[in-house]
């Protein structure tokens, strides 16, 4: 659930503004916070999914849209601010992206519906996909020595790594004494903080040579993935053969042939996708879409058990993520030592394969197990594999490609990491309602309810599906229902584990073949014949 960004960075030199020398530390702390509340907003919903669904009464397809509204445009449209901050300038990109992710902020904080919840979510997201690429960018632009420059991407990427410690204690904590909507609210307040901190720290910079835009590109992705999308995440309650999931697949497959036509023609293009006729890349691409929707959709899992089925407490489901997310900063020395050492292939192998053991390990803890030393073991060895990815994933992909090509071959990584994290809920929640709906249906009939309850118990189900069903305050009939809806909703969201453990092998095998197994296995190469 960490995220960097999809970002080609500039060639040329940035153009800082005069007198940024003596702003040096304060464009490195307004950077930080700009990452740090970035990173807040992608983890916040994981800790209170459950206190979110039964507030709002959402349906498993609701809730799935409430996390993937942010993460949508934060990776689709990260490379088109990167690009935006080179042309028109980093501080001015992310004062106004922080005071755009302000407003939709307030807008969730102010939500009583999921329809208000998804869309101050995918306001918040527009603003996130700009905060990664400028922040990190403004940061680089005024460190100009490689000792200087060292310093200033540890400190962003300490900032990222807090952002994700924070967000889950921050709405845990929060929502444990008051509504899930003040988590989304002080939030808010710290996005204005970073608003008026790069307002008044930060120097302005730009790098516009040689940078444009590409919008046609730019929107042919973006509806493609919405489209895909919506497919996947309203297929289990409007049928897979409905017109209107049928007709989201269909524009999916015709906007992708739209954005690869475009693409191939355009002058700046988005995405070179001459990178992937190089095998070992477009081998690295598809394990880091495959492995982090593992990892994405094994999480959104967790958070489902935790929340929703087993009902914890906000703050007693934060601290499951928190675990997760702290084992990456306390071995990062030891991660950049190894891929230094080993290289990235012995890491990713490594890192792919504990994933997928971790997900099976927590399939196999029943799911009645509310306490926090039966999920320890799978908890700290998902960290570690999630810290052996994050470290290793890049560089897999930049050391096969040409050094003239390596900006772009990192900003391709990130891409499709983040679509793969994108759809991990999706699929996950898809595969696992779909699963828990049909037991459900078989489960009613012989549950030994009268003709009036098994009425409203299949309304229902069919109006918000098994999560609305096993929430819903329906009196007594709640307590009929409770071990049949606890039953099916383990079923589904352990199959989705096995899912996701199948997609993290995936990935191992992968990397396996394709970057190797031997320390060092992989070298940057020197020339674009050599990737070939």
């Amino acid at each position: 659930m960490v995220a960097t960004p999809a970002y080609d960075p500039p060639t040329t030199p940035s153009v800082t503004a005069p007198g940024a020398g003596s702003r040096h530390t304060g464009t490195i702390v307004a950077g930080c916070l700009a990452v740090c509340l970035a990173q807040i907003g992608l983890v916040l919903p994981a800790a209170i999914n459950g206190v979110m669904q039964r507030t709002l009464q959402a349906s498993g397809s609701e809730l799935t849209w409430i996390s993937d509204a942010f993460l949508v445009p934060a990776a689709v449209l990260a490379l088109t601010f990167g690009v935006l901050g080179d042309l028109y300038g980093r501080k001015k990109l992310v004062v106004g992206a922080a005071l755009l992710a302000a407003v939709g902020y307030l807008v969730s904080a102010t939500s009583d519906s999921p329809a208000q919840l998804i869309t101050g979510q995918a306001i918040s997201g527009i603003g996130a996909a700009a905060l990664f690429p400028a922040s990190l960018t403004m940061i680089t632009a005024v460190t100009t020595t490689p000792a200087a420059r060292a310093r200033g991407l540890a400190s962003w990427t300490t900032a990222l790594s807090l952002g994700a410690l924070i967000a889950p204690l921050l709405s845990g904590g929060i929502v444990e004494h008051t509504s899930f909507q003040w988590a989304f609210g002080v939030t808010g307040v710290i996005a204005v903080v970073t608003a008026v901190a790069a307002w008044l720290l930060a120097s302005e910079s730009s790098a516009p040579e040689g940078r444009s835009l590409d919008w046609p590109g730019q929107i042919c992705i973006a509806v493609a993935m919405l489209a895909l999308l919506y497919g996947i995440i309203e297929g289990p309650s409007d049928g897979w053969g409905s017109a209107p999931v049928v007709l989201s697949f269909v524009a999916f497959g015709v906007f992708l042939a739209a954005f690869v036509t475009v693409e191939n023609r355009s002058a700046a293009p988005m995405l070179r996708l001459e990178l992937f006729r190089i095998r070992a890349f477009a081998a690295s691409a598809a394990m880091a879409v495959i492995g982090m929707f593992g990892f994405l959709g094994g999480a959104y899992d967790l958070s489902i058990r935790l929340g929703v089925i087993q009902h914890q407490s906000p703050l007693r489901a934060a601290i499951p993520f928190v675990i997760i997310q702290g084992i990456t900063p306390f071995i990062w020395p030891l991660l950049a030592r190894l891929l230094h050492r080993v290289g990235p292939g012995p890491m990713l192998v490594t890192g792919f394969v504990s994933l997928a053991a971790a997900q099976l390990w927590l399939r196999a803890v029943p799911v009645q197990e509310t306490g926090l030393i039966p999920l320890l073991g799978p908890l700290v060895l998902n960290g570690v594999g999630f810290g052996l990815v994050v470290a290793a994933l890049t560089a897999a992909a930049v050391n096969v490609v040409p050094q003239s090509l390596t900006g772009m071959a990192g900003a391709t990584t990130s891409l499709v990491r983040d679509l793969g994290q994108t759809l991990g809920p999706a699929v996950v929640g898809a595969v696992a309602l779909g699963m828990a709906a049909d037991r459900l249906t078989g489960d009613l009939a012989g549950a030994g309810l009268t003709p009036k309850e098994h009425g409203i118990a299949s309304a229902v189900l069919h109006g918000g599906g098994p999560l609305a069903l096993h929430t819903a305050d329906l009196g007594p009939l709640s307590a009929k229902l409770a071990p049949y809806t606890s039953d099916a909703l383990a079923h589904g969201y352990n199959n989705g584990l096995l899912l996701t453990a199948a997609a993290c092998v995936a990935a191992a095998v992968i990397a396996a073949v394709f970057v190797g197994l031997r320390p060092g296995a992989t070298h940057p190469v020197r020339s674009q014949e050599s990737a070939r």
